[in-house]
């Protein structure tokens, strides 16, 4: 587990500085899919595990960059939100 946040956050900062450099985003694609695929194998007591727990630095950090840019912020919801949202609603995690 904390080997799969390790490199969950190394992607995090490699996009945050693939974003920077370039505008079509492959790096936000990269990290769309491996969340979207963390949400697809997880099981529900994994999800419900992780909830609650403090967000990594670079998590943080991704988090900031996507509140201060609505259009990758659209981009990157666009992308996870189908599967994220599937798999909450069957593990109970949303109504």
């Amino acid at each position: 587990m904390i080997k799969r946040m390790s490199s969950f956050a190394m992607v995090l900062a490699v996009i945050l500085v693939g974003v920077a450099a370039a505008q079509q985003h492959p790096m936000l694609d990269a990290l769309a899919g491996k969340v979207a695929q963390k949400y697809q194998v997880s099981t529900c007591e994994q999800l419900w595990q992780e909830r609650g727990k403090p967000k990594s630095a670079q998590e943080q950090e991704f988090i900031k960059v996507l509140r201060s840019d609505p259009q990758l912020r659209t981009e990157f919801l666009n992308k996870v939100a189908a599967p994220v949202a599937n798999k909450m609603f069957e593990c109970g995690m949303v109504p």
